[in-house]
Parts: structure tokens; C-alpha cells; sequence
């Protein structure tokens, strides 16, 4: 079983907000492996918006992915993608 981890960087304006954290709850549940998203404080089940946004990841918060599982690299790539794409938001 696969365990990868990379950090990545909020570089939308608005941060980890309800918008965000949906996609990226969205994106977590199409793969099998459990994927953890962590900041300094505490860590969140990507699977869940209300967990995700509990981080209060601000612009600029580095955070760490966590992907265990069988398909846990490419879980990692989307993921990496939602956030160098800003979720798809301007700014």
C-alpha cells in the first residue's frame, strides 16, 4: 500500500473557504485512498468540507497532504492540481 505526501501552498485569495474545501472534498472521494490534509494544529479527512474548513487555511498557509491507499499518487497529483489552479478561482 502506497503512503506519499507532499506540502502545498493556499495560493487562492480567499483561502480554504466553503467553495474550495467542496472541491476538494469532491475530488478526495473519487479515489480509494484516505487522503489527510494537516496544518501545524490539527488534520482534516479530505473526504470533508466541515473538517477541511476547520483548518482555517488562510492565502499563503502551507499545508500537508497525506495519501494512503492504492491509487494514493494520483490522488496526490489532483490534488496538487486544485491547488496550483486555485480551485479555480481569479485570484
Amino acid at each position: 500500500m502506497d503512503v506519499l505526501e507532499v506540502t502545498v501552498e493556499v495560493i487562492n485569495r480567499l483561502g480554504l473557504h466553503l467553495r474550495a474545501a467542496s472541491a476538494l472534498a469532491e475530488t478526495a472521494r473519487r479515489f480509494k485512498s484516505a487522503i489527510t490534509v494537516s496544518n501545524a494544529a490539527s488534520n482534516a479527512d479530505a473526504r470533508s468540507v466541515i473538517s477541511l474548513m476547520m483548518l482555517g487555511a488562510a492565502q499563503g498557509a502551507r499545508l500537508r497532504v497525506r495519501a494512503e491507499g492504492p491509487d494514493a499518487r494520483a490522488a496526490l497529483e489532483a490534488v496538487q492540481r486544485l491547488f496550483a489552479d486555485r480551485f479555480g478561482e481569479d485570484g
